[in-house]
């Protein structure tokens, strides 16, 4: 796909909305992955698979570290000049990492009886232990900075990282239109979804390596820190004031968007002073990560005074914890 000229396009578009081009691909960027994150959120909470997102995410680490390694060794690089035409190789060496962890994840917790904790602190282990003994050594070679994936940068949003992120969006729609009522009955009842003809066991590799690609291809432009908030903190506030299963997608999913816009656009348009001239502008990710919490707060509030004006005896509603 010729990148420059999507680059271009946005540009252009920009120009006619009378807006700068970062400002448009960023916002197009948080909606994109907005739909994505909230499309999974209620799965990832409603299959308590919080920490299974974030051994993804760093997962991540040890995919950048490889691919880096790759370029040193195979292709001879020794200086960052020359590795800029190989530096393409990143990306699908992570994302093929991350779907070889979560396939090797969801085996071991299946086949060793452990709890899921115990499983995903032995992969987080190893993917951050061979990302520290790799990276300190290909890095005199390639300049490689690590906290680009940790924090990430959306206001730096290229054409190709919207298309990256466009595809990711119609794979993950498709999909949880595809199989989202299948992952909604085993998450809350896997006898019954068996029961049913539902492949739990295919079910649940399927979903691993759907969340291992929305992971790694999201990372580099958006972070672990803020694509962990955006899978996580916007499906736990939905659970606190939805009345079903169906009420829990849609708020995570409209909260998710919401969230993500409205954190871009404090960070791109407040200021807050603090004294002799100068003023602070919050970072944009973690803006929309303390929005998401902000939310999740708020909903704790409501959902706590609608229990107390529920009855005793009235049970709270079903499928919603």
């Amino acid at each position: 796909m010729n990148f420059a000229a999507l680059d271009d396009a946005l540009f252009r578009l920009a120009d006619a909305l009378g807006t700068d081009a970062f400002v448009l691909n960023s916002l197009i960027a948080v909606v994109l992955l907005g739909v994505t994150c909230g499309c999974n959120g209620s799965t990832v909470v409603g299959n308590r698979m919080a920490f299974f997102s974030d051994a993804m995410a760093h997962t991540a680490f040890a995919g950048v570290a490889l691919a880096v390694l790759c370029i040193v060794v195979l292709a001879g690089i020794r200086s960052t000049r020359d590795a800029d035409a190989y530096l393409w190789v990143i990306l699908p060496v992570m994302v093929a990492t991350g779907v070889v962890g979560a396939v090797l994840m969801t085996a071991a917790r299946e086949r060793t009886g452990l709890t899921n904790d115990t499983v995903i602190g032995v992969f987080f282990a190893a993917s951050v232990g061979l990302a520290t003994m790799v990276l300190p050594e290909v890095r005199k070679f390639v300049n490689i900075d690590p906290e680009q994936f940790l924090y990430g940068s959306i206001v730096q949003t290229r054409g190709e990282d919207i298309a990256y992120l466009f595809a990711l969006c119609v794979v993950t729609v498709a999909s949880v239109c595809w199989r989202y009522n299948a992952w909604a009955v085993a998450a809350i009842n896997p006898s019954l979804a068996k029961s049913r003809g539902v492949s739990v066991r295919l079910d649940t590799y399927y979903f691993a390596v759907l969340l291992a690609l929305v992971v790694n291809v999201s990372l580099q432009s958006v972070g672990v820190l803020l694509i962990n908030a955006l899978l996580v903190v916007p499906a736990a506030a939905a659970a606190n004031v939805a009345r079903n299963l169906r009420q829990v997608f849609a708020f995570t999913l409209f909260g998710t968007v919401g969230a993500g816009v409205v954190g871009l656009l404090i960070s791109q348009n407040v200021t807050v002073p603090i004294g002799r001239g100068r003023g602070f502008e919050p970072g944009p990710s973690g803006t929309i990560v303390v929005v998401c919490v902000l939310g999740f707060f708020a909903t704790m509030v409501v959902g706590s005074a609608r229990s107390r004006r529920r009855p005793a005896n009235t049970p709270a509603p079903r499928g919603v914890s």
